[in-house]
C-alpha cells in the first residue's frame, strides 16, 4: 500500500497523509455478504451514555468475513481486493469452485486471479490456510486461531503478523512483533503471509471533521475536567493533574492490567517487551 501527500489547498489538507488505495479493484461490495450495522452513539437500551466520545459517522454496512477458512480442499479465485470501513486491513472476495462467495482478510501481496485454498496438505503459500502442524518453521502468519474451530482471533489488523518459531508435541510457539512468545495448539488454523495495508499506522487525518465522519467525537483531557469528573481534574491554572490515570482511577503507566488467573497465562513463554 502507498500513501499520498496532498496539495495544501485548504488547512485540512495541509497536514493530511492519505492512503492511495492503489490495491483496491472495486468500489461496490458483494451484496450477499453484507449485514446491517446500527449505531448506538455510545448509549445503552435506556438511552444513557455508557461509552463516551462515540457519535455520528457515515452510514456503513458490515462485511461478513470468513475467519474459519473451513472450506477445505476447495480452490478459490480472488476476484476483488476491497476497502472495508469496519477494519484497518483490506479484504478479498473469493469465488470458490463450487460457486460460493466469501470475504477474507487480504494478506499483503495477494493479487486478483490468484488461487487460494485451505485445509490439510495445502502448500504454505500466501493466502493459503492450514494447521500449525503443517506449516514450516520460520513462516510468517496471520489470522491465527487460539482455539481449534473458533475462527481467527490473533493478527487480524493492518500490517500485523506472527512468526512460527518452534513446535513441540501438541503446541506450536509463535513470536509476535511485541516480542511476546506464546504457545498455540498445533491443531489451530492460520493463514500464510502478513495482513495487508501495513502503512495504515502512518495515515494522518488532517482535520477533526474527518474523525467525526468515522464516528469519533472529541476526547476531553482529564486535566481539563473538574475533580468530580476525573481523578486528574481540578487545581488552579494548568496543574499537572498528578499521576496519569484513567477516569476510573486505574494507573495508565506501569500498572499491570492482565488477569494472572486467565486461562492462557500458562501458554505465554515470554512477555511482550522482553526479547
Amino acid at each position: 500500500m502507498a500513501l499520498k501527500k496532498l496539495r495544501p489547498t485548504s488547512p485540512g489538507q495541509r497536514f493530511r497523509i492519505a492512503p492511495a488505495f492503489d490495491e483496491i479493484t472495486t468500489s461496490k461490495p458483494e451484496k450477499s455478504l453484507l449485514a446491517p450495522m446500527e449505531k448506538s452513539g455510545g448509549r445503552n437500551n435506556a438511552g444513557k451514555m455508557t461509552n463516551r466520545y462515540i457519535g455520528g459517522g457515515h452510514k456503513q454496512k458490515y462485511r461478513v468475513i470468513d475467519f474459519k477458512r473451513d472450506k477445505a480442499g476447495v480452490p478459490a479465485t480472488v476476484k476483488t481486493i476491497e476497502y472495508d470501513p469496519n477494519r484497518t486491513a483490506r479484504i478479498a472476495l473469493l469465488h470458490y469452485a463450487d460457486g460460493e462467495k466469501r470475504y477474507i482478510i487480504a494478506p499483503a501481496g495477494l493479487a486478483v486471479d490468484t488461487v487460494v485454498v485451505s485445509g490439510p496438505g495445502v502448500a504454505p503459500e500466501v493466502g493459503n490456510a492450514l494447521t500449525l502442524r503443517e506449516i514450516p518453521l520460520g513462516t510468517i502468519l496471520h489470522n491465527i486461531e487460539l482455539m481449534p474451530g473458533n475462527g481467527a482471533a490473533m493478527a487480524r489488523s493492518a500490517g500485523t503478523y506472527a512468526q512460527l518459531v518452534a513446535r513441540e508435541e501438541k503446541y506450536a510457539t509463535l513470536k509476535l512483533p511485541s516480542g511476546e512468545m506464546r504457545m498455540v495448539l498445533v491443531t489451530c488454523m492460520a493463514t500464510v503471509g502478513t495482513v495487508s495495508n501495513g502503512d495504515h499506522m502512518n495515515v494522518r487525518m488532517g482535520k477533526a471533521g474527518r474523525n467525526r465522519w468515522m464516528g469519533r467525537r472529541p476526547r476531553v483531557r482529564g486535566v481539563a475536567m473538574n475533580p468530580v469528573d476525573h481523578p486528574m481534574g481540578g487545581g488552579e491554572g494548568k496543574s499537572s493533574g498528578g499521576h496519569p490515570r484513567s477516569r476510573n482511577g486505574i494507573f495508565s503507566k506501569g500498572q499491570k492490567t492482565r488477569n494472572k488467573n486467565k486461562y492462557s497465562e500458562q501458554l505465554i513463554v515470554n512477555r511482550k517487551g522482553k526479547r
